[in-house]
């Protein structure tokens, strides 16, 4: 039903993970955003500010609910997507690619234990 791509990683909580060298780009999966409706607003995190897993990096606020973001890893912020926060209802056009959250500069790969490939995301949400 919706595309998970192999290179990512995912989280329980939807978000995904695209690790580049120590650079992690998050975002959110299409299938939460099927289950959010439209977006209408988005707050994330400055450059510069750190985040650490398990805790909430932002919030997705839709016309439905206001949904709590959080971050897979821990470390800084290096890049936000400020053009998604101006407009927040395009977040589903391209929610892999051009609709990323934020860029994290990670302390530790390891914290990528734990989190899940592509077919288990899959399976775990598709079973609902």
């Amino acid at each position: 039903m919706f595309e998970y791509p192999e290179d990512l990683r995912y989280t329980n909580s939807h978000e995904y993970i695209r690790l580049e060298g120590d650079i992690a780009t998050l975002g959110i999966t299409a299938f939460a955003i099927d289950q959010l409706g439209d977006i209408v607003f988005l707050d994330l995190p400055e450059v510069g500010a750190s985040v650490e897993k398990g805790q909430t990096f932002g919030t997705i606020e839709s016309v439905k609910a206001v949904e709590d973001i959080y971050a897979p890893l821990t470390g800084t912020v290096v890049d936000v997507n400020t053009a998604l926060m101006d407009d927040p209802e395009n977040i589903g056009d391209d929610p892999y690619g051009k609709s990323w959250l934020i860029k994290v500069n990670i302390n530790d790969v390891s914290e990528l234990d734990g989190t899940l490939s592509a077919s288990e995301y899959s399976s775990t949400v598709e079973g609902h």
